[in-house]
């Protein structure tokens, strides 16, 4: 579904990620795991257009779509769920949500995808007429994926979901993400919660100072010695 070859990409002419490469196929939950500063969050913003490649090939679906613009890479199916929530604090929860669906041209199809958000996250059916600001940080989580859900994605990507959580909702709103995969949605995460990523992952890279020093199956890297020692204090 997703395939990157060679990507270098980074910010005023200085890269920060250097000859990446990495698929994904239809169906799965591939992770992308490393410490801070590794180059993570910069290869999902060159997929997802918000970052314009230096070199490198993205295909998606088969379609090279290096270099669009990211309104016209979410309208492909590719939706990003950026670091931060970026949520829009002021408008209520179903503004927020409605706003995920300006690439839906059918209100009716708005309508059904409202319903399947509400049915994964049914505390924002019942936050609908607040404002976002309002939410626990949990909820603002949920929201910034539901309003990825929105626009009706064959893959989402998902930028840290668990930052700034408290450790008890972590693992809830990370098991969100299966959920998600059962509905027949496409998963690539970032995650820096390795084990629990690993955990999830049907496939996972570990990015290292920009580029991937190791690839697998999510069951394989969490044995492997090299990321027991550094990421899970083994």
């Amino acid at each position: 579904m997703l395939r990157v070859e060679g990507l270098s990409a980074g910010y005023d002419g200085v890269p920060v990620v250097f000859d990446v490469s990495f698929e994904v196929a239809e169906g799965e939950i591939v992770a992308i795991v490393g410490s801070n500063g590794a180059g993570k969050t910069t290869v999902l913003r060159a997929v997802s257009g918000l970052v314009r490649p230096m070199s490198g090939r993205i295909e998606f679906m088969g379609r090279d779509i290096s270099g669009l613009p990211a309104h016209a890479i979410t309208s492909l199916g590719l939706v990003h769920v950026p670091e931060g929530r970026r949520l829009f604090a002021k408008m209520t929860v179903l503004d927020n949500l409605l706003l995920g669906a300006h690439t839906v041209p059918d209100e009716k199809l708005v309508s059904v995808a409202l319903g399947e958000v509400y049915e994964i996250f049914p505390v924002l059916k019942e936050r609908a007429g607040q404002k976002a600001e309002t939410l626990s940080g949990g909820e603002q989580q949920m929201l910034a994926i539901a309003r990825g859900l929105m626009s009706r994605p064959k893959l989402l990507m998902v930028d840290e979901m668990s930052l700034g959580l408290a450790p008890i909702l972590v693992d809830r709103v990370l098991d969100v993400l299966t959920e998600i995969s059962k509905r027949g949605v496409t998963v690539l995460m970032v995650e820096q919660k390795v084990e629990k990523a690993l955990e999830m992952a049907d496939r996972a890279y570990v990015l290292q100072t920009g580029r991937v020093v190791l690839s697998g199956t999510g069951e394989e890297l969490l044995g492997h010695p090299d990321v027991k020692k550094a990421y899970l204090g083994m």
